[in-house]
């Protein structure tokens, strides 16, 4: 959760329609006031003004200044969108605001090393470092610099308000998911942000098939997945499909651990639920797809991605909660492939993948 709910009532429509007022006139003297009574209300309003509110609020991010406290606005609307509001409505602007920091932030890495000497590091995302010497250093006017180190300072705070809008809504992750996720990446390597939770949120798969093939006994499966978070929820649910559903042999997942990966009510908290590994997942060239990775790991061969799975090589457990509380995962058998389209899936991994391909 983003902010803390407080019980004191406020009319925050009238303080949200003076900010937007504010921001339209471009007036610096009226916004510093409104955005700051809105920040001070929004935990206190109530769940009928916030869903009213968060686009209003989302909408204001475009126009609002680039070196003023953006990530803070875009916490509010995500807060709303916590609290009941359309996560579709507040997207674009939320995640183009997103999209654009991380390519801002990307900028103030290849300036800063291409003006330094060679051993120079880049520095800690700390406000503290936006000081003369650094803008001078980043090059350009003063306000393009600010505006590039502010984005490498404050990255990780666009988190809360992305993950608000893509952990509620399928058509928000397609639209805008493979826009962001690159440039993550990208920033995340750099070794100085902890972008995790948003290029995971930005690499769930939605109503994606999967084929999948349990190499020891030689049988094959297309599962449609959706909204799973990682790895673990991934293995999880297979069991639960294939080996619940008696296509395959093995131990099933217990039903609080499928619950757990299932559920649109998240848990309260964190739980001591365990599940236990029932394969080991391999990429169709043998290599090892590991737990802590994504489903988006999963390599796409002649236009679909291929699982292999094999009997585990050790006994993995973990604990079953899922990576992001308000996403549920789905996985869905929608049929058993026939043995020569098995085989030819087969024909498409390793040659050790190949060894018990149905006869």
């Amino acid at each position: 959760m983003i902010f803390k709910k407080k019980r004191n009532a406020s009319d925050f429509a009238a303080i949200v329609t003076e900010l937007e007022g504010a921001v339209a006139a471009r007036d610096g003297e009226r916004t510093g006031p409104a955005f700051t009574a809105m920040m001070r209300t929004v935990q206190s309003a109530s769940d009928a003004e916030l869903v009213l509110a968060g686009p209003r609020l989302a909408a204001l991010l475009p126009g609002f200044p680039p070196t003023g406290p953006r990530p803070m606005l875009a916490m509010a609307a995500g807060f709303c969108v916590e609290r009941g509001a359309d996560p579709v409505a507040c997207a674009e602007p939320i995640l183009g605001a997103v999209r654009q920091d991380l390519v801002d932030a990307l900028e103030f890495a290849r300036r800063w090393t291409a003006t330094g000497a060679a051993e120079d590091e880049l520095p800690e995302p700390d406000e503290k470092i936006i000081e003369d010497a650094l803008l001078a250093r980043l090059g350009g006017d003063v306000h393009e610099a600010t505006r590039l180190a502010l984005a490498w300072c404050s990255i990780e705070e666009w988190q809360p308000p992305a993950l608000a809008v893509l952990c509620r809504s399928a058509e928000v992750r397609r639209a805008y998911g493979s826009a962001i996720l690159p440039a993550c990446l990208d920033l995340a390597a750099l070794e100085r942000h902890d972008l995790k939770c948003l290029a995971y949120a930005s690499a769930v798969l939605d109503d994606e098939p999967l084929v999948v093939l349990h190499r020891p006994t030689g049988t094959g499966f297309e599962i449609r997945i959706g909204g799973i978070g990682d790895n673990f929820q991934l293995h999880t649910l297979l069991a639960h499909v294939l080996v619940g559903g008696g296509h395959v042999p093995g131990a099933k997942p217990s039903a609080e651990s499928v619950r757990l990966a299932t559920d649109p009510e998240p848990a309260r908290g964190r739980t001591g639920t365990v599940a236990t590994g029932a394969f080991e997942l391999l990429a169709p060239n043998g290599e090892r797809i590991w737990n802590e990775g994504l489903p988006d790991d999963i390599p796409v061969v002649e236009g679909r991605r291929l699982l292999v799975l094999d009997e585990p090589t050790y006994q993995r457990s973990w604990n079953a909660d899922r990576f992001f509380p308000h996403l549920p995962g789905t996985a869905e058998l929608t049929r058993v492939l026939t043995a020569d389209e098995t085989r030819t899936w087969f024909s498409r991994t390793s040659p050790g993948n190949e060894t018990h391909r149905p006869s």
